[in-house]
Protein backbone atom coordinates (compact mmCIF):
# COMPACT_ATOMS: atom_id res chain seq x y z
CA UNK A 1 0.00 0.00 0.00
CA UNK A 2 1.35 3.40 -0.95
CA UNK A 3 1.16 6.38 1.40
CA UNK A 4 -1.65 8.55 0.05
CA UNK A 5 -4.21 11.07 1.25
CA UNK A 6 -7.59 10.88 -0.48
CA UNK A 7 -10.46 13.37 -0.20
CA UNK A 8 -14.07 12.68 -1.03
CA UNK A 9 -17.66 13.76 -0.44
CA UNK A 10 -20.70 11.58 0.22
CA UNK A 11 -24.43 11.78 0.94
CA UNK A 12 -25.11 14.49 -1.68
CA UNK A 13 -22.06 16.50 -0.56
CA UNK A 14 -23.32 16.63 3.02
CA UNK A 15 -20.37 14.59 4.33
CA UNK A 16 -16.67 15.22 3.94
CA UNK A 17 -14.53 12.07 3.96
CA UNK A 18 -10.73 12.12 4.11
CA UNK A 19 -8.60 8.99 4.26
CA UNK A 20 -4.86 8.63 4.69
CA UNK A 21 -2.42 5.75 4.64
CA UNK A 22 0.92 6.40 6.39
CA UNK A 23 2.39 2.89 6.58
CA UNK A 24 5.72 3.73 4.95
CA UNK A 25 5.98 7.06 6.78
CA UNK A 26 5.51 5.60 10.27
CA UNK A 27 7.94 2.78 9.47
CA UNK A 28 10.46 5.49 8.59
CA UNK A 29 9.74 7.28 11.88
CA UNK A 30 10.19 3.98 13.75
CA UNK A 31 13.61 3.43 12.15
CA UNK A 32 14.79 6.97 12.79
CA UNK A 33 13.66 7.17 16.41
CA UNK A 34 13.95 3.47 17.38
CA UNK A 35 10.43 3.60 18.79
CA UNK A 36 8.85 1.03 21.07
CA UNK A 37 5.69 -0.67 19.81
CA UNK A 38 3.32 1.58 21.76
CA UNK A 39 5.31 4.71 20.85
CA UNK A 40 5.09 3.69 17.19
CA UNK A 41 1.32 3.35 17.45
CA UNK A 42 0.91 6.67 19.28
CA UNK A 43 3.10 8.62 16.87
CA UNK A 44 1.40 6.99 13.88
CA UNK A 45 -1.99 8.13 15.12
CA UNK A 46 -0.75 11.65 15.73
CA UNK A 47 0.85 11.80 12.28
CA UNK A 48 -2.35 10.54 10.61
CA UNK A 49 -4.46 13.05 12.55
CA UNK A 50 -2.20 15.97 11.63
CA UNK A 51 -2.37 15.04 7.93
CA UNK A 52 -6.16 14.75 8.07
CA UNK A 53 -6.47 18.20 9.65
CA UNK A 54 -3.98 19.74 7.21
CA UNK A 55 -6.01 18.41 4.27
CA UNK A 56 -8.66 21.08 4.82
CA UNK A 57 -6.24 23.99 4.47
CA UNK A 58 -5.77 26.08 1.34
CA UNK A 59 -2.20 27.30 0.97
CA UNK A 60 0.55 24.91 -0.26
CA UNK A 61 2.81 25.95 2.63
CA UNK A 62 0.11 25.52 5.31
CA UNK A 63 0.90 23.18 8.22
CA UNK A 64 -0.74 21.66 11.29
CA UNK A 65 1.03 20.69 14.52
CA UNK A 66 -0.52 18.29 17.03
CA UNK A 67 0.94 18.10 20.53
CA UNK A 68 -0.43 15.46 22.90
CA UNK A 69 0.90 15.67 26.45
CA UNK A 70 -0.62 13.34 29.03
CA UNK A 71 0.35 11.88 32.37
CA UNK A 72 1.36 8.52 30.89
CA UNK A 73 4.85 7.23 30.25
CA UNK A 74 5.23 8.45 26.65
CA UNK A 75 5.43 12.11 27.61
CA UNK A 76 4.96 14.44 24.65
CA UNK A 77 3.76 13.03 21.32
CA UNK A 78 4.27 15.63 18.59
CA UNK A 79 3.37 15.48 14.91
CA UNK A 80 3.75 18.11 12.20
CA UNK A 81 2.10 17.79 8.78
CA UNK A 82 1.78 19.95 5.71
CA UNK A 83 -0.92 20.48 3.12
CA UNK A 84 1.75 19.20 0.70
CA UNK A 85 1.61 15.70 2.27
CA UNK A 86 4.85 15.86 4.24
CA UNK A 87 4.78 14.67 7.85
CA UNK A 88 7.21 14.21 10.71
CA UNK A 89 7.11 13.79 14.47
CA UNK A 90 8.66 12.49 17.65
CA UNK A 91 7.90 11.04 21.08
CA UNK A 92 9.78 12.42 24.08
CA UNK A 93 10.08 8.94 25.67
CA UNK A 94 10.38 6.79 22.54
CA UNK A 95 11.44 3.60 24.35
CA UNK A 96 8.57 3.50 26.85
CA UNK A 97 6.68 0.24 26.51
CA UNK A 98 3.46 -1.36 27.73
CA UNK A 99 2.04 -4.84 27.19
CA UNK A 100 -0.30 -5.08 24.21
CA UNK A 101 -4.03 -5.41 24.80
CA UNK A 102 -5.73 -8.79 24.55
CA UNK A 103 -6.71 -8.09 20.91
CA UNK A 104 -3.08 -7.36 20.01
CA UNK A 105 -3.58 -3.60 19.73
CA UNK A 106 -1.37 -1.14 21.57
CA UNK A 107 -2.68 0.53 24.71
CA UNK A 108 -2.07 4.06 23.43
CA UNK A 109 -4.62 5.59 25.80
CA UNK A 110 -2.78 4.31 28.88
CA UNK A 111 0.65 5.14 27.44
CA UNK A 112 -0.37 8.76 26.85
CA UNK A 113 -2.67 9.07 29.85
CA UNK A 114 -6.18 10.50 30.08
CA UNK A 115 -5.12 13.54 32.11
CA UNK A 116 -3.39 16.13 29.95
CA UNK A 117 -3.78 18.48 27.03
CA UNK A 118 -4.12 18.33 23.27
CA UNK A 119 -2.83 21.43 21.49
CA UNK A 120 -3.39 22.01 17.78
CA UNK A 121 -1.47 24.77 16.02
CA UNK A 122 -2.50 25.80 12.52
CA UNK A 123 -0.17 27.77 10.28
CA UNK A 124 -2.36 28.78 7.34
CA UNK A 125 0.62 29.94 5.30
CA UNK A 126 0.40 33.66 6.03
CA UNK A 127 0.08 35.84 9.10
CA UNK A 128 0.51 34.48 12.61
CA UNK A 129 -0.25 30.82 13.33
CA UNK A 130 -3.14 30.23 15.71
CA UNK A 131 -3.61 27.48 18.25
CA UNK A 132 -6.30 25.88 20.39
CA UNK A 133 -6.02 23.62 23.39
CA UNK A 134 -8.44 21.12 24.93
CA UNK A 135 -8.20 18.64 27.73
CA UNK A 136 -7.68 14.99 26.82
CA UNK A 137 -10.73 12.80 27.16
CA UNK A 138 -9.20 9.38 26.53
CA UNK A 139 -5.56 9.69 25.43
CA UNK A 140 -6.12 7.46 22.39
CA UNK A 141 -5.75 10.53 20.10
CA UNK A 142 -8.71 9.73 17.81
CA UNK A 143 -11.33 10.64 20.43
CA UNK A 144 -9.27 13.59 21.60
CA UNK A 145 -8.91 15.13 18.13
CA UNK A 146 -12.61 14.55 17.42
CA UNK A 147 -13.41 16.35 20.70
CA UNK A 148 -11.11 19.20 19.65
CA UNK A 149 -12.93 19.54 16.31
CA UNK A 150 -16.33 19.49 17.99
CA UNK A 151 -15.17 22.16 20.44
CA UNK A 152 -13.41 24.44 17.96
CA UNK A 153 -15.64 24.04 14.90
CA UNK A 154 -18.95 22.95 16.43
CA UNK A 155 -19.15 20.33 13.69
CA UNK A 156 -19.79 16.62 13.96
CA UNK A 157 -16.45 14.89 13.38
CA UNK A 158 -15.46 11.26 13.69
CA UNK A 159 -11.91 9.93 13.46
CA UNK A 160 -10.66 6.41 12.98
CA UNK A 161 -6.93 6.02 13.61
CA UNK A 162 -5.53 2.52 13.43
CA UNK A 163 -2.42 0.45 12.97
CA UNK A 164 -1.42 -3.20 12.93
CA UNK A 165 2.10 -4.09 14.00
CA UNK A 166 4.21 -7.10 13.15
CA UNK A 167 4.92 -8.22 16.71
CA UNK A 168 7.10 -11.14 15.64
CA UNK A 169 9.37 -8.86 13.61
CA UNK A 170 9.63 -6.40 16.50
CA UNK A 171 10.41 -9.14 19.05
CA UNK A 172 13.04 -10.69 16.80
CA UNK A 173 14.70 -7.32 16.25
CA UNK A 174 14.72 -6.59 20.00
CA UNK A 175 16.40 -9.95 20.69
CA UNK A 176 19.14 -8.98 18.26
CA UNK A 177 19.38 -5.41 19.61
CA UNK A 178 18.41 -4.22 16.17
CA UNK A 179 15.45 -2.54 14.51
CA UNK A 180 12.84 -4.24 12.37
CA UNK A 181 12.73 -3.40 8.66
CA UNK A 182 8.98 -2.77 8.55
CA UNK A 183 7.29 -3.37 11.91
CA UNK A 184 4.05 -1.67 10.87
CA UNK A 185 1.92 -3.78 8.55
CA UNK A 186 -0.38 -0.85 7.96
CA UNK A 187 -1.31 2.46 9.59
CA UNK A 188 -4.17 4.61 8.38
CA UNK A 189 -6.76 7.17 9.37
CA UNK A 190 -10.21 8.32 8.36
CA UNK A 191 -11.93 11.64 9.07
CA UNK A 192 -15.69 12.03 8.68
CA UNK A 193 -17.33 15.45 8.96
CA UNK A 194 -20.82 16.72 8.31
CA UNK A 195 -20.44 19.80 6.15
CA UNK A 196 -21.63 23.19 7.47
CA UNK A 197 -25.33 23.92 6.85
CA UNK A 198 -25.89 20.27 6.00
CA UNK A 199 -29.02 20.20 8.13
CA UNK A 200 -30.61 22.92 5.99
CA UNK A 201 -29.99 20.94 2.80
CA UNK A 202 -31.10 17.61 4.20
CA UNK A 203 -34.77 17.67 3.18
CA UNK A 204 -33.98 18.93 -0.32
CA UNK A 205 -31.06 16.78 -1.33
CA UNK A 206 -31.22 13.45 0.46
CA UNK A 207 -33.50 10.71 1.67
CA UNK A 208 -31.58 10.70 4.96
CA UNK A 209 -32.66 12.92 7.81
CA UNK A 210 -29.92 14.49 9.92
CA UNK A 211 -30.48 11.87 12.62
CA UNK A 212 -30.31 9.06 10.06
CA UNK A 213 -27.08 10.46 8.64
CA UNK A 214 -25.46 10.65 12.06
CA UNK A 215 -26.48 7.06 12.75
CA UNK A 216 -25.00 5.97 9.40
CA UNK A 217 -21.70 7.67 10.11
CA UNK A 218 -21.49 6.20 13.60
CA UNK A 219 -22.06 2.74 12.13
CA UNK A 220 -19.43 3.26 9.46
CA UNK A 221 -16.91 4.35 12.08
CA UNK A 222 -16.48 0.76 13.20
CA UNK A 223 -12.73 0.31 13.45
CA UNK A 224 -13.03 -3.46 12.96
CA UNK A 225 -14.49 -3.02 9.46
CA UNK A 226 -11.80 -0.47 8.64
CA UNK A 227 -9.07 -2.86 9.78
CA UNK A 228 -10.57 -5.80 7.89
CA UNK A 229 -10.47 -3.92 4.59
CA UNK A 230 -6.91 -2.74 5.19
CA UNK A 231 -5.84 -6.26 6.15
CA UNK A 232 -7.06 -7.41 2.74
CA UNK A 233 -4.36 -5.18 1.22
CA UNK A 234 -6.75 -2.61 -0.19
CA UNK A 235 -5.57 0.92 -0.92
CA UNK A 236 -7.14 3.69 1.14
CA UNK A 237 -9.25 4.85 -1.82
CA UNK A 238 -10.71 1.34 -2.19
CA UNK A 239 -11.45 1.19 1.53
CA UNK A 240 -13.31 4.50 1.41
CA UNK A 241 -15.28 3.40 -1.64
CA UNK A 242 -16.30 0.14 0.01
CA UNK A 243 -17.34 1.79 3.26
CA UNK A 244 -19.41 4.58 1.73
CA UNK A 245 -20.71 3.10 -1.52
CA UNK A 246 -24.30 3.24 -0.25
CA UNK A 247 -23.91 6.94 0.53
CA UNK A 248 -22.88 7.79 -3.02
CA UNK A 249 -19.25 8.56 -2.29
CA UNK A 250 -17.42 10.70 -4.86
CA UNK A 251 -13.62 10.59 -4.79
CA UNK A 252 -12.26 14.07 -5.49
CA UNK A 253 -9.29 14.64 -7.84
CA UNK A 254 -7.19 16.08 -5.03
CA UNK A 255 -5.18 13.10 -3.80
CA UNK A 256 -1.68 13.63 -2.47
CA UNK A 257 1.37 11.49 -1.94
CA UNK A 258 2.36 11.31 1.72
CA UNK A 259 5.93 10.95 2.94
CA UNK A 260 8.00 11.33 6.08
CA UNK A 261 10.06 14.47 5.53
CA UNK A 262 11.91 16.79 7.87
CA UNK A 263 12.84 20.35 6.96
CA UNK A 264 15.98 20.38 9.07
CA UNK A 265 19.26 21.26 7.33
CA UNK A 266 22.86 21.88 8.32
CA UNK A 267 22.31 25.59 7.68
CA UNK A 268 19.36 25.70 10.08
CA UNK A 269 21.40 23.83 12.67
CA UNK A 270 24.17 26.42 12.47
CA UNK A 271 21.66 29.26 12.70
CA UNK A 272 20.25 27.68 15.86
CA UNK A 273 23.73 27.28 17.38
CA UNK A 274 24.33 30.97 16.85
CA UNK A 275 21.67 31.62 19.49
CA UNK A 276 23.93 30.13 22.19
CA UNK A 277 26.02 33.30 22.23
CA UNK A 278 29.75 33.99 22.24
CA UNK A 279 30.59 32.45 25.61
CA UNK A 280 29.01 29.07 24.84
CA UNK A 281 30.44 28.97 21.33
CA UNK A 282 33.94 29.61 22.69
CA UNK A 283 33.46 26.74 25.16
CA UNK A 284 32.40 24.41 22.34
CA UNK A 285 35.52 25.33 20.41
CA UNK A 286 37.93 25.04 23.34
CA UNK A 287 36.47 22.05 25.19
CA UNK A 288 34.64 19.98 22.56
CA UNK A 289 36.58 20.92 19.41
CA UNK A 290 33.25 21.32 17.63
CA UNK A 291 29.58 20.68 18.30
CA UNK A 292 26.90 18.12 17.60
CA UNK A 293 23.13 18.57 17.34
CA UNK A 294 20.36 16.04 16.81
CA UNK A 295 17.03 16.96 15.24
CA UNK A 296 14.07 16.01 17.47
CA UNK A 297 11.84 15.34 14.48
CA UNK A 298 14.00 12.97 12.45
CA UNK A 299 17.03 12.10 14.65
CA UNK A 300 19.40 13.38 11.96
CA UNK A 301 22.76 14.23 13.54
CA UNK A 302 24.58 17.38 12.43
CA UNK A 303 28.16 18.22 13.34
CA UNK A 304 29.74 21.65 13.33
CA UNK A 305 33.52 22.01 12.98
CA UNK A 306 35.63 24.48 14.93
CA UNK A 307 36.00 26.48 11.72
CA UNK A 308 32.22 26.77 11.37
CA UNK A 309 31.87 27.76 15.03
CA UNK A 310 34.57 30.42 14.60
CA UNK A 311 32.62 31.79 11.63
CA UNK A 312 29.56 32.04 13.86
CA UNK A 313 31.62 33.91 16.46
CA UNK A 314 32.76 36.40 13.83
CA UNK A 315 29.17 36.94 12.71
CA UNK A 316 28.08 37.62 16.29
CA UNK A 317 30.92 40.07 16.78
CA UNK A 318 30.06 41.94 13.58
CA UNK A 319 26.40 42.10 14.60
CA UNK A 320 27.32 43.35 18.08
CA UNK A 321 29.55 46.06 16.60
CA UNK A 322 26.80 47.14 14.22
CA UNK A 323 24.34 47.51 17.09
CA UNK A 324 26.77 49.75 19.01
CA UNK A 325 27.50 51.95 15.98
Amino acid sequence: MSDRLIRAIAADARVRVVGVNITQSINEAYRRHRLSAVATAALGRAMSASLLLASNMKQPQARVNIRVAGDGGLGLVYADAGFDGTVRGFVSNPHFELPALTDGQQDVGKAIGAAGLLKVLRDVGYGEPYSSTVELISGNIADDVAWFLASSEQTYSKLILTEVLDHEAIAKAEQQSAIADAPVKFAAGLLLQIMPKAALRAAKTSNFSQADLLAQLEAKSDIANFNDLLTQGKEIEEVMTDLFSDLGIEILPMSKDVRFHCRCTAERMLAAMKMFGEEDLRAMIADDKGAEATCHFCSEVYRATTEQLNDLLKELQVEAAAQKA
